[in-house]
């Protein structure tokens, strides 16, 4: 790809013209080196244990955003500040898809009551690997000065990014994650880095990571339940039904949002599973489940964050599905573009509204 300066970038978005299929993120070609936010595309789907597919998302996502209107109605022009989304790494994505089918022989011994010890030993180090490359990436962009987000992929991809960002801050931060899951599991199916397990892992892994709040969980399991309980103060849940009973009662957004975003620290990390989202919205993600939140709701939520004056340092959004019709991309480049926005002006680099 031929790169473009920030302000040829600008000139060229703003003309609106059909972008052509190689462009990047929004139809740009920015370049890297002169982005406030880097996008790192993680096309890993190995521990899926349901619906397969978000492994195309990055490239799905990408291509969805060309038909994107780049004005915001909460953020001035994010594009202004420079998002730029890194190439995908297509041999991640052949590792992938040779990874799963070794997950699935593992997932079939499970189910027979037989284990594949050899075939677990290799999934569990490739998704070392993989966890390692995107902490490296993570960190080369974090030390340059760079904010660095990652477009999963299933959501054990932003692993590495969460601990990069771990390891070059002086403060703690809180994650506030939007979910239909806990993802709390202990090496889920055998698998260590399993995407049912990312919380599990950062907590363990990221001694900085303060708080843990998160939003929409509506399918978990007793121990993820306990997990949950067993920190205290440190985290904090609203579930989907207490969510939608509060709302049913007639309390406004603002009053069901605001005790959950008050537990965060000044420093957040934005955690989006599509499947927080009400399956309209994402109806080929891997596990989708009936309730959720609404887009309007979702996006609610992040500019609370965002008028709070919290700090927004990174974020993530994983399980965006496969779709014939590209639904499910055309909502997570909308998801992925009220991101951007809102860690840009909670970081003074645009204003917002």
């Amino acid at each position: 790809m031929k790169y473009r300066s920030l302000e040829e970038e600008i000139k060229i978005l703003e003309l609106g013209l059909p972008p052509q299929k190689t462009d990047g993120f929004l139809g740009g070609r920015l370049d890297p080196k002169e982005a406030s936010l880097i996008l790192i595309p993680v096309p890993w789907e190995a521990t899926v244990s349901f619906g397969e597919g978000t492994a195309k998302a990055p490239d799905n996502i990408k291509l969805a955003s060309h038909q994107l209107d780049l004005e915001n109605y909460h953020y001035i022009k994010p594009y202004t500040a420079g998002i730029a989304m890194l190439e995908t790494d297509k041999y991640v994505l052949k590792l992938s898809n040779k990874t799963r089918k070794k997950a699935l022989k593992v997932i079939d011994a499970l189910e027979c009551g037989e284990n594949c010890k050899k075939d677990l030993k290799y999934v569990n180090e490739l998704s070392r690997v993989i966890n390692n490359e995107v902490y490296e990436k993570s960190l080369k962009r974090l030390n340059k000065g760079k904010f660095v987000a990652v477009v999963g992929g299933d959501h054990s991809c932003p692993l590495g990014l969460i601990k990069a960002i771990n390891d070059t801050t002086n403060q703690d931060f809180g994650i506030l994650h939007v979910d239909a899951h806990h993802d709390l599991r202990e090496a889920y199916e055998g698998f260590t880095y399993s995407h049912a397990s990312i919380f599990y892992n950062v907590l363990n892994e990221c001694e900085k990571v303060s708080k843990f709040v998160q939003i929409g969980i509506r399918d978990y399991s007793k121990e993820e339940a306990n997990r949950m309980l067993d920190l205290g103060t440190k985290g904090a849940c609203l579930y989907d039904t207490a969510m939608q009973s509060e709302l049913a009662s007639g309390k406004s957004l603002e009053e069901v949002f605001a005790p959950y975003i008050e537990k965060l620290p000044q420093n957040v990390y934005l955690s989006i599973d599509i499947d927080g989202l009400e399956p309209l919205n994402c109806p080929n993600t891997g596990t989708p489940v009936p309730g959720g939140l609404r887009y309007g709701e979702l996006e609610h939520l992040i500019f609370m964050v965002v008028k709070s004056g919290r700090n927004i340092i990174g974020f993530d959004l994983c399980e965006v599905g496969d779709s014939e019709n590209g639904w499910d991309a055309n909502v997570g480049s909308r998801v992925l573009y009220q991101l951007c926005g809102a860690l840009l002006a909670s970081q003074g680099k645009i204003e917002f509204r």
